[in-house]
């Protein structure tokens, strides 16, 4: 069951079109990470499922309700976390914690607040003003301010963008438990692949305002058809390789003994016997195949296209 629909969804502003008829949902207990280049439309899309930028054209509809008619309601169900969203800097983060909560119909607020600060290591700092905090601190509490209302669907906005890997590691083990535990829906933005192909079930990229991508992580890396092969040699096999990839034309970079190919993946047994034949001997090799991070960036770059055809048909 979706918890949000977005149809035709578009915000044009004076001199361009920052969000340009998108369409997609959420499913109930899904995450879902929302991608793409800076100045794509993420955080305008954003603002616009907050309610607080009203669309030019399209609607917003949580639980089969249309946000612009029931916004109050729906704004108790759900809510919001950006690394760059500021709270107020002369009040301490239980303060921040205690006011934000009075926003939301939350039966024992002390508790509540009390568990906030307890679940993201804010004890020893809960009494310090914001304007004391690191970066990573002030992510904590705008985290913590997001979950204190237990809602049914939240948007977080980079939410591990400032902090130590451990500490980022640490939060997104707690995005999954709170959405195994409670089955909450999320809407994930990161530039940080590693950590979207890691916990985000499906991603939509935007690109100039518009859809450009809505797969799983899996589905969009094997879109691209080469993987990288990496060989190490010795001084007199390097040399060997390099006159055999200039030879057949195969793309190929070098750095010190270390030397990467491009290669289709079902080629690459058919590429490691014509070394075999030229009697060509590594030392060591490495395949990395594929990933999000590698589709992200040629999308951004627009370099996303058909493969050549088979390179290697002609090595012998």
């Amino acid at each position: 069951m979706s918890v949000l629909q977005v149809q035709n969804l578009t915000k044009q502003f004076k001199d361009f079109t920052a969000v340009n008829n998108i369409s997609f949902d959420l499913k109930e207990g899904e995450i879902l990470g929302l991608l793409g280049p800076n100045g794509a439309g993420k955080t305008t899309t954003i603002q616009m499922l907050l309610g607080a930028l009203t669309p030019t054209s399209g609607t917003v509809s949580y639980f089969g309700k249309d946000i612009a008619a029931h916004r109050s309601e729906i704004l108790e169900k759900v809510n919001f976390s950006s690394t760059y969203t500021n709270l107020p800097w002369l009040l301490t983060a239980k303060e921040n914690l205690t006011y934000t909560s009075y926003l939301y119909n939350i039966p024992n607020r002390k508790e509540r607040v009390s568990e906030m600060i307890k679940q993201f290591r804010l004890e020893e700092l809960q009494d310090k003003v914001l304007n004391d905090y690191s970066a990573g601190q002030l992510t904590r509490v705008n985290l913590a301010k997001a979950f204190i209302n237990k809602p049914q669907v939240l948007l977080l906005d980079e939410p591990t963008a400032s902090l130590d890997p451990e500490s980022a590691h640490f939060i997104r083990e707690y995005i999954l438990e709170q959405r195994e535990k409670h089955n909450i829906s999320i809407i994930f933005t990161s530039h940080n692949m590693f950590e979207v192909e890691d916990i985000c079930d499906r991603v939509m990229i935007i690109k100039d305002g518009k859809v450009v991508a809505n797969d799983l992580p899996a589905n969009l890396a094997k879109t691209i058809k080469t993987t990288t092969v990496s060989f190490y040699f010795d001084e007199d096999n390097q040399e060997s390789f390099i006159d055999f990839c200039v030879e057949k034309d195969i793309l190929h970079s070098q750095t010190r003994k270390r030397i990467e190919v491009q290669v289709a993946e079902e080629d690459i047994p058919k590429f490691l016997g014509s070394m075999i034949q030229r009697n060509i001997q590594f030392l060591e090799i490495s395949i990395d195949k594929p990933t999000l991070e590698d589709y992200f960036i040629q999308m951004a770059t627009r370099e996303i296209k058909n493969e050549e055809s088979n390179k290697f048909e002609s090595i012998t």
